[in-house]
């Protein structure tokens, strides 16, 4: 067991530490007081605190100010998305009942698609992907040209949350708008990891939160073209836009905004540098475990086609949950995929949807680097893996 007090901490991916300017940024104001929406000068002062962070957060991903839409978190930016795109274009044109979304979304989407099909009305067509976690383009293709009236909108994520394969957005994007089809998209895991830009990527729509990139908890954004209608899912003061009713949480934007402009600003050399951990990660992983299998996208060159800090493997003869927490006594902490499902014994569903059997999908697990993973923590993680995997398949045998 490891004598040091500070845990190896290789879940970035579910949340990953405040960086000083946000939490710097979140005090400064957590004393302050004023409502943004009050017309005297304290609520004035606050406004100009959330504005200024909307105007910082445009300017670090290529969107309009009036584009920032302040939402709880990534969970409501995603449901905001794709019940309020659904809900706007089945209420102007009422043919159009189809979801086109992938078998490999965070359950922050499919839950809504699946709650939208129940109650909605909603044709959700989730679309197959490659041994790679990789949209099959053609699947959508086909999708759409079928019958191109009849679909509301399309999701896909930027990047998968368990496996770390980038997704084809530009393609997806270039496929909607032949159409005249919005596209929404969750970057939850790419911002501050790969270049983000939403202009540039033709998107209506793009989902991001606070404590992926170094931010606070309960503060995360939609950003949604103004062109788009979005019908609102809370009523209330008529904040942000009159489609997210709801005080605004002046400190927790400021911090929000601190740590997505650091995030953007030094995301490539982030990059370059959870890269080469990864790589050693996974090089030492399979070294002492020959027979683990990496699961996502495989770097190839300057290809970019995975995230730099992901890093996830299936452990044969292993149970996910057993093995997480013996690496836990050891003072490691990973994950089984997505935090949103920890604690539930089933296979991954991301994993079963790249052709995984059953058993592999149980007996994986999810390291993800972050900004303050350092060569130790790999280290530390190479040392502990092969005895750990060693108990977790005596365990099971």
């Amino acid at each position: 067991m490891s004598t040091d007090p500070r845990p190896v901490y290789l879940d970035h991916a579910a949340t990953t530490p405040m960086v000083p300017a946000a939490l710097e940024a979140l005090t400064a104001h957590l004393g302050d007081v004023g409502n943004p929406s009050s017309l005297h000068a304290s609520g004035r002062a606050a406004r100009r605190v959330v504005e200024e962070s909307r105007e910082t957060i445009a300017q670090a991903l290529g969107c309009r100010p009036g584009e920032v839409v302040f939402t709880s978190g990534g969970t409501e930016a995603d449901n905001l998305a794709v019940k309020g795109m659904y809900w706007s274009r089945r209420g102007a044109e009422d043919s159009r009942r189809r979801v086109l979304s992938t078998a490999i979304e965070h359950h922050a989407v499919l839950d809504p698609l699946h709650w939208l099909a129940d109650t909605a009305g909603a044709e959700v067509e989730l679309l197959a992907v490659d041994s790679d976690g990789r949209l099959e383009l053609d699947a959508l293709r086909a999708s759409i040209e079928r019958d191109p009236a009849s679909v509301a909108l399309v999701s896909v994520m930027w990047a998968n949350n368990e496996v770390g394969t980038l997704q084809p957005i530009d393609e997806v994007v270039a496929l909607a708008a032949a159409h005249g089809i919005p596209v929404h998209s969750d970057a939850v895991q790419a911002v501050g990891s790969v270049p983000v830009d939403f202009a540039a990527s033709g998107l209506d729509a793009l989902t991001l939160t606070g404590h992926k990139v170094g931010g606070p908890y309960g503060v995360g954004a939609l950003v949604v073209r103004r062109e788009v209608e979005v019908t609102a899912l809370v009523h209330g003061g008529g904040q942000e836009r009159d489609i997210r009713s709801g005080t605004i949480d002046t400190p927790g934007i400021a911090g929000f905004a601190a740590a997505v402009e650091l995030c953007v600003k030094q995301q490539s050399e982030h990059a370059g540098r959870l890269s080469v951990l990864r790589d050693r990660l996974v090089a030492g992983v399979l070294q002492v475990v020959p027979d683990a299998r990496l699961n996502g996208a495989v770097p190839d060159g300057e290809a970019l086609v995975r995230l730099p800090g992901n890093a996830h493997f299936s452990f044969p003869g292993c149970e996910g949950d057993s093995l997480l927490m013996l690496l836990d006594a050891r003072g490691i902490e990973c994950s089984t995929g997505s935090a949103c499902s920890a604690g539930v014994p089933q296979a991954s569903h991301v994993l079963l949807a790249m052709g995984r059997e059953d058993e592999a999908a149980r007996s994986s697990l999810r390291f993800s680097l972050g900004h303050t993973s350092t060569e130790a923590d790999v280290d530390a993680l190479v040392a502990a893996i092969g005895p750990c995997v060693e108990r977790a398949r005596a365990a099971k045998a």
